[in-house]
């Protein structure tokens, strides 16, 4: 039987871009036949889908690396470098997705939802792109993005219709084993249950006939939704169920009075999550063939014994019963469609370094100056009319830069200055200082 993991960690890396090509038509009888460098292909994307085949999170304990094919190069001729494939990473429904620090990111609740993990970086342009009246001839090409890469932590909350909650050996694991095929440990001790267990269960036939999922929660304790035990680990599992099935331990080893456990669990279920509480509930009394005076029998709405199966057929029919009506509500308030979850924009922006540098930060600006070679005026020249339309300059100035100061974006370094009253981007003098400062080298 395979191993139930329902926490793990991922780590996503998407395909760089390939970089754009720089070449020039060399033919016969062809005079100055112009460039014709072509683009390189985007990087694949790496998206994260929820599927109901996965059961648990297994897959990614030994292995977290998803990674996506970088694109191809461009070529002369203007042949396009080919795109790389996209890949998609398959977790079970219910699967949350945080980053390192704890914030939750995205939330697959519902089969078939998606979200882009990681951006595949995206191609450069060849020199061909950069043809224009006043450059006849560029020797430049751009250099293809580097893709997205992060880790995450995934947490699986499973999805069932019914959760059974009660403290450790009240008979939770028997009571599934009864009305499903599941096939649980069963043992006469405590904590028997160490993973959520499912079972589907079957009721009525014909036109009539309901199925609904159950889930065995491990036993709860008193401070579980303060994580005592493995409360957390636990109380999880509970949050996305329909209905709440309470077990009470009615027999004469059972570790508290029926109404001493029903305070606990429902103090616990408070505690952790407050709507809890105000899910459809039924509670049971468990173990009733060990229970001579079965005392608490007035706190709950049915009697059952799993192992003689006294009451069982009419539990199943009313749970049947609550979670079509649970059900009927959720699809009047919603109806769900296939959510495509994809990150933020990426904003630029400006940071300052330790050193008193201004840092531009942001895929858009570095795409702005990724070139083949920065050292040509006219890879330079179009790198600062990029930086310009983006609006850096008027970033810098509300930064508060001073004229001296390093500005660095991606690959490239320039020191900030005016000249009259030009500004500190300026297109025309920047390429002109940089050949004065090799001259003087």
């Amino acid at each position: 039987m395979a191993e139930f993991v329902d926490t793990a960690q991922l780590h996503v890396k998407a395909g760089d871009g390939g970089a754009g090509s720089v070449s020039f038509r060399r033919e016969a009888h062809v005079e100055r036949g112009g460039p014709d460098g072509g683009d390189g292909g985007d990087g694949g994307d790496v998206w994260v889908v929820a599927d109901r085949n996965q059961a648990s999170l297994l897959g990614f304990r030994d292995h977290p690396f998803r990674r996506a094919d970088s694109g191809q190069h461009g070529k002369g001729k203007k042949r396009h470098g080919s795109r790389g494939q996209p890949i998609e990473v398959p977790v079970p429904v219910g699967t949350v997705i945080m980053d390192l620090e704890g914030a939750q990111v995205c939330d697959l609740h519902t089969e078939g939802d998606r979200w882009l993990a990681a951006e595949g970086g995206k191609g450069g342009m060849g020199n061909a792109r950069f043809l224009s009246n006043r450059r006849r001839a560029p020797s430049f090409a751009e250099q293809g993005m580097r893709g997205e890469e992060a880790w995450y932590n995934l947490e699986l909350k499973l999805v069932a219709d019914v959760a059974l909650v009660g403290f450790p050996n009240v008979g939770k694991s028997t009571l599934i084993a009864s009305v499903s095929a599941a096939k649980p440990k069963i043992a006469d001790y405590p904590f028997t249950t160490l993973i959520p267990n499912l079972g589907v269960v079957r009721v009525g036939g014909g036109s009539s006939r309901t199925e609904f999922v159950m889930a065995d929660i491990p036993g709860l304790i008193e401070g579980a939704a303060e994580g005592k035990g493995l409360g957390h680990q636990f109380l999880r599992h509970i949050e996305r169920a329909r209905v709440l099935c309470v077990l009470l331990d009615l027999s004469p080893a059972a570790p508290l009075e029926p109404g001493a456990q029903l305070d606990v669990l429902l103090v616990e279920l408070g505690r952790y999550q407050p709507d809890l509480l105000e899910r459809p509930r039924i509670t049971i009394g468990s173990k009733a063939d060990l229970a001579e005076a079965r005392p608490g029998e007035e706190l709950v709405d049915l009697v059952i014994s799993s192992i003689t199966r006294e009451g069982l057929d009419a539990l199943v029919g009313r749970l049947g019963a609550l979670v079509s009506q649970a059900r009927s509500a959720e699809a009047e308030v919603e109806r769900h469609e296939i959510t495509i979850h994809r990150p933020a924009e990426d904003m630029v922006r400006i940071e300052r370094l330790d050193d008193g540098a201004y840092l531009v930060v942001g895929r858009a600006a570095e795409r702005a100056v990724r070139f083949s070679d920065l050292e040509d005026d006219g890879a330079l020249d179009e790198a600062i009319r990029r930086l310009e339309k983006l609006g850096i300059d008027k970033m810098l100035s509300r930064a508060g830069i001073k004229e001296g100061d390093r500005v660095v974006v991606g690959d490239l370094e320039f020191t900030w200055w005016r000249h009259q009253t030009a500004k500190g981007l300026d297109p025309d003098e920047l390429p002109r200082r940089r050949r004065a400062a090799k001259e003087e080298l």
